[in-house]
């Protein structure tokens, strides 16, 4: 079966390129197949959970010379259709997006256009909701594009704050029942539009 080619980036523990892998195996993810997992640190989680799942896997540090270069390289190798930012801490510059020229999804922990863009991410995100005293928040998966957290939204799921929440445990929350349900489901989105235009 004709499938598109992803590359997931990653920064850290690996647990949205965990939601994927399940997906995958589930069959929920079936018009995509992860094909390449590239961590920006060495001996990150992220790495062991691809390396298990048979996934090939590069290290390409993002504070070295040449990443993006590096990175789109590996896409060229691996013939990806496209690329899903997965807990990825970096920022893509619009060279990298041009030259790479095939969709790239981000999951973002936020409703955007709420605490997105430049300087949000990780607990800070959730910190940010917790000081403006929002009763909702969630998890955005978009499209990216030169603009942080700018591209167009395919998919949103609100999640409740609740009394006593810390960044900690509304991260926790965000992450179970919001990112790991609409991250894959966007993947397959996506993956099926590439796969018809394939055919």
């Amino acid at each position: 079966m004709l499938t598109a080619r992803i590359a997931v980036l990653v920064s850290g523990g690996g647990t949205n390129l965990q939601a994927l892998l399940d997906a995958q195996s589930r069959r929920e993810l079936k018009s995509g197949s992860i094909a390449l997992a590239v961590a920006d640190r060495a001996g990150i989680g992220a790495i062991a959970r691809a390396e298990k799942a048979g996934i090939a896997c590069r290290t390409i540090v993002r504070r070295e010379p040449g990443f993006e270069e590096k990175v789109l390289s590996a896409f060229r190798e691996c013939g990806i259709d496209m690329a899903v930012l997965a807990g990825f801490l970096g920022i893509l510059s619009a060279d990298f997006i041009r030259a790479f020229g095939r969709p790239i999804l981000n999951i973002h922990p936020a409703l955007i256009p709420s605490f997105c863009g430049k300087g949000f991410y990780g607990l800070g995100v959730h910190r940010a909701a917790l000081d403006y005293g929002v009763k909702v928040t969630g998890a955005t998966v978009h499209l990216v594009n030169e603009v942080p957290d700018g591209g167009k939204i395919l998919l949103q799921k609100a999640v409740d704050v609740l009394p006593g929440d810390t960044p900690e445990i509304l991260q926790k929350r965000v992450m179970e029942q919001a990112e790991w349900v609409i991250l894959p489901q966007a993947a397959e989105l996506v993956a099926a539009q590439i796969v018809r235009e394939k055919e």
